[in-house]
């Protein structure tokens, strides 16, 4: 019988034309450069192994490269990136020297992904490592699909580990011009309701580059051709094909078993239930074989040979060469059987489908497999050789836990999750420590003593915070230990919510009088977790720490405290206290030897010098600290000093230069592997910086490229109030709004002031734009009111001037915009301009509130013009050039009315400014400019208006509508709908309020006229 049951496995594949279809088409475009993500779901047995088995096949014979790596399900919370570590060694094996090539000068990084690289090398394992490794690994893939087109295949994602979930999610984002196929496989039958990869698939479906596609069941006549390929010339009649339809209902592994039922004359006595089905033939092999099968089942969804043997061996049966053949004997009954398989390596075997292996596994008595996983750790233990060693902690914890021996279980955790840990696979650290304390108040205090305690942090946990010659219990692990290991995890694995949590229990449980150090580390870890979450009280668990530690020695925790709050106050509330803390903190840090906390409080300090000190100081520090910071090794410092550095220049009116500091940080970030943390902040700096620069189509590139990176959870308010300053530049105000609303949303609780005050400043030009003076006069004091204004001025005073310029052009004027130009006026006066660019804003704002005030002077915008031109910054001068024009049309200087204008008008050609460019060129033409010696067009206002239509835009800037205008100048509605249709068409603006701002902006009524 056994010998009938061989060909069980259709030799023919049916079906599948439209998945396969697919596939190919993923596969050509891939192959044309765009990279492609196919996600294949279905439930178990529906046949999705053997449709990319089929795929594979066909890939390679078009000329592709292929590799597998399959996600296990026994022990999968502490094997972190295992379909990703098992593809890369397949590649290794197949590519040699050419996979060693690619990986030039990323060896010890990569080692953490696949240990046939060699040792990883001493890159510290903090919150960027995760980072770190995913660009590494992308690089990898970029240099490796140079010459080839790479079909990657991930089976069995429903078991992933989040790490490789989130290294997957990563490849598929940054991998835009690589020759890569990524197809991945999941069960959809497992997906309850909170299952962790329902958000991943979710996530990654919205990308254009990502297709899913679901398997369905077979039909009839499908059916009918798998066991007509199975059964050859038995193919059975109608009536048991469509039994056999009708009891699996469509499932190609169901058919498969039912067939081999049917082929040895039992089809009769199978039962309707699932768990008969699967164990039917298990049940008819020999009773020696079972029991290798059962023993198997509890090994993992891939067993190693060698520790199949020893356990075999270890269970009373299989000693010594006859136990050897009698294993081998076993073996090749069951995968003759089709039970199991060998593995692709050639090192162990697999259950042919893992509905089996779940199938025996739970047909095992409670005491048979507690004793079963009890002997395959045991063994594990004795012989760690048996199982790869990126493998060996999780697998040996796995086996203990499921062994219900929680004295043995809980020491391995820890050494998996510390071993998770120099991956840098962070949640299946976090996951393995919650097994240690989920067994914590099962073992005894013996086992704790002989735990060994955390020695390996690359953090400033303090290891012991007892009292000077008081360690009493200090010398066994102490369950603060784990749960501090457990904060740092969750922080860096991103999982904060859970953190705080932890965080709190530890808190709980730390005497802070006796315990000051400890109890202040714990706080600070909350204060960083609220601070990523955007959640107000991080000041206050900052200041909290600080009470704590203040009195103590010197130490890494006192200075981090330090270095926090005046981090806090340059983001926030930028004062003298933030200085002091700043200089503390770094003279703290050097006295307690942590040398990256003295450079970060050093690079803080810089940027507070910038707001209230010379600038030229700062930036000179600040060049400093980066420099200290390169040969530390730590990149987050170094990239983060790098930022800073390009948006100080930036505020200085230095634009080239901080766009030079800006992508030098990038090309940091991306040889750290840090865009994903970093590179937001570093990407919104470089495009504000070649928006001010005048280099507009390079800013929207660089804006375009971040679209396609991966998301990150921070500064989406500072990306999308560059776009809306992009969409402004091209005259479409919509789209300026949207990016605004959209910014000004995502600015989230305890937004900084460097992001609240420029998307006011954009926010008020829109309404301006859109003749809403109410709106932008909302705006501004939205913004006022809700953000600390110290040290802000380099970012007041182009606001305070755009509603400054929107409050004088109307008239007659309200309270409630008297209230807010008495309000600009206060602020401005306590204004102190420390460069060119800033002197400029401050005199344009001065000529604003004194034409407000009716007591109008040229002296205002000359030395506008004059300050700008020195800061060499195209905006802010076109911008000055058009107000000086106006006051010296008004003066009768022609001439020089219209060199103001041209010069605007070609700075706003060269950035792609429309709207100043179209601002400059009405105003010529009102003016009779638009020719240097022509006069003014005959209609008085140089638009190409009649006087009728002039009369109608006087009573539409006052806001009236059609009928109301009707009723002013004694015409029918009809009629002035006509000519206000004819208006917005002149003028080439888009709306009735767009048309009324721009008659204020141009001047076209003065006050004498009604508006």
């Amino acid at each position: 019988m056994l010998a009938d049951m061989e060909q069980t496995v259709s030799p023919v594949f049916v079906g599948r034309g439209r998945e396969t279809g697919l596939l190919t088409a993923g596969l050509d475009r891939a192959g044309a450069g765009e990279p492609q993500a196919v996600l294949v779901g279905g439930e178990a047995g529906v046949g999705k192994t053997r449709l990319v088995e089929e795929f594979l096949a066909r890939a390679e014979a078009a000329g592709a490269v292929t590799a597998l790596g399959a996600c296990l399900e026994v022990g999968a919370e502490g094997l972190p990136y295992g379909p990703l570590s098992a593809a890369l060694r397949r590649l290794h094996r197949r590519l040699g020297p050419e996979l060693d090539a690619a990986a030039a000068g990323l060896e010890g990084r990569l080692a953490r992904l696949l240990p046939d690289f060699g040792e990883a090398d001493g890159e510290g394992n903090d919150e960027y490592g995760r980072a770190r490794l995913f660009e590494h690994t992308a690089r990898l893939f970029e240099r490796l699909t140079e010459g080839r087109t790479l079909v990657l295949a991930v089976e069995d994602l429903h078991w992933s580990d989040r790490s490789t979930r989130e290294l997957l999610a990563y490849l598929v984002r940054t991998l835009h011009r690589s020759r890569v196929l990524i197809v991945a496989t999941y069960r959809t039958d497992d997906l309850h309701r909170r299952h962790p990869l329902r958000p991943f698939l979710a996530e990654l479906e919205r990308l254009r580059t990502v297709q899913r596609l679901e398997l369905e069941r077979l039909d009839r006549p499908e059916v009918a051709a798998q066991l007509a390929g199975i059964l050859g010339p038995e193919t059975p009649g109608r009536d048991v094909v469509d039994r056999i339809h009708r009891r699996s209902e469509g499932n190609p592994f169901f058919v498969e078993e039912l067939a081999t039922a049917y082929r040895n004359g039992c089809l009769a006595c199978v039962t309707e239930s699932l768990r008969d089905i699967l164990l039917v033939r298990v049940e008819a092999l020999p009773e020696e074989t079972q029991r290798i099968v059962r023993i198997a089942a509890e090994g993992g969804s891939r067993i190693e040979h060698a520790l199949l043997a020893a356990v075999v061996a270890e269970s009373g049966h299989g000693h010594g060469p006859a136990g050897e053949d009698a294993l081998i004997s076993g073996l090749r009954t069951a995968v003759g059987a089709n039970i199991l398989r060998p593995d692709t390596d050639g090192e162990g075997y697999r259950f042919r489908h893992a509905l089996v292996r779940e199938a025996v596994s739970d047909d095992l008595l409670p005491g048979e497999r507690q004793a079963i996983n009890r002997r395959f750790a045991t063994v594990l233990e004795a012989d760690p050789e048996l199982v790869r060693a990126e493998q060996r902690t999780a697998r040996l914890a796995d086996y203990w836990y499921r062994a219900h021996q929680p004295a043995r279980a809980l020491p391995a955790a820890l050494d998996a999750a510390r071993g998770a840990r120099r991956r840098n696979a962070f949640a299946e650290q976090l996951k393995m420590l919650e097994r240690a304390l989920e067994l914590w108040d099962a073992v005894s205090e013996q086992t704790l003593a002989a735990t060994p305690r955390p020695h390996d942090r690359a953090d400033t946990y303090p290891p012991c915070g007892c009292a000077d010659g008081d360690h009493d219990g200090c010398d066994r692990l102490q369950l603060v230990d784990v749960l501090a290991e457990a904060v740092d995890a969750a922080r860096r694995a991103g999982d904060r919510d859970r953190g705080q949590s932890l965080a709190r229990r530890a808190l709980g449980l730390v005497d802070e009088h006796r315990n000051p150090l400890r109890a202040a580390w714990f706080r600070l870890q909350r204060a960083k977790m609220l601070d990523q979450l955007k959640r107000g009280g991080g000041l206050e668990e900052i200041q909290y720490a600080h009470r704590l530690v203040q009195d103590l020695g010197p130490s890494a925790v006192q200075a981090e405290a330090l270095a926090l709050e005046a981090a806090h106050g340059l983001l926030r509330n930028p004062g003298p206290a933030a200085v002091a803390a700043a200089e503390r903190a770094a003279d703290i840090a050097r006295q307690a030897g942590a040398p990256s906390i003295e450079v970060h409080a050093r690079v803080t300090l810089a940027g507070l010098l910038g707001d209230f000190d010379d600038g030229e100081r700062a930036l000179a520090l600040l060049a400093e600290a980066v420099e200290q910071a390169r040969p530390l090794g730590n990149d987050d410092v170094h990239t983060r000093g790098l930022n800073n550095l390009a948006s100080l220049l930036l505020s200085y009116g230095r634009a080239e230069e901080a766009v030079t500091a800006a992508r030098t940080g990038l090309d940091a970030a991306r040889r750290s592997g840090l865009l994903l943390n970093t590179g937001p902040i570093l990407t919104g700096n470089l495009a504000e910086a070649l928006l001010a620069a005048g280099r507009t189509r390079e800013a929207a590139a660089v804006l375009a490229d971040w679209d396609d990176k991966p998301e990150a959870d921070t500064h989406g308010e500072f990306m999308d109030r560059l776009r809306g300053e992009l969409a402004l530049l091209r005259g479409d105000t919509d789209e300026a709004e949207t990016h605004w609303a959209a910014a000004h949303a995502s600015g989230g609780n305890g937004a900084q002031p460097q992001h609240v005050l420029p998307t006011a400043a954009l926010g008020v030009r829109v309404a301006v734009r859109r003749g809403r003076p109410d709106q932008a006069r909302a705006r501004l004091a939205e913004a006022l009111d809700g953000t600390a204004l110290t040290g802000q001025d380099g970012h007041l005073l182009p606001l305070l001037t755009h509603a400054a310029e929107a409050e004088a052009d109307q008239h007659p004027r309200t309270p409630d915009g008297e209230a807010a130009l008495a309000r600009i006026g206060r602020l401005a006066e306590g204004l102190a301009a420390r460069c060119a660019l800033q002197r400029g804003w401050a005199a344009l704002l001065a000529g604003e509130l004194a034409r407000a005030a009716g007591r109008p002077t040229t002296e205002h915008r000359r030395t506008a013009v004059t300050e700008l031109r020195a800061a060499a910054l195209p905006g802010p001068l076109s911008h000055a050039l058009l107000r000086a024009a106006e006051d010296a049309a008004a003066a009768g200087a022609r001439d020089e009315a219209a060199a103001h204008l041209r010069e605007a008008a070609e700075l706003a050609r060269r950035r792609d400014d429309l709207s100043t460019r179209r601002d400059a060129e009405l105003l010529a033409e009102r003016l009779g400019l638009g020719q240097r010696d022509a006069p003014a067009n005959g209609s008085g206002d140089g638009l190409g208006l009649t006087p009728r239509e002039r009369d109608v835009l006087r009573q539409l800037a006052l806001g009236r509508s059609n009928r109301q205008i009707a009723e002013q100048l004694f015409i029918s509605p009809k009629t002035a709908s006509v000519h206000v249709s004819n208006i917005l068409a002149k003028l080439a603006v888009g709306g009735r309020g767009e048309a009324a701002a721009l008659a204020h902006r141009l001047r076209l009524f003065p006050e004498g006229e009604g508006v």
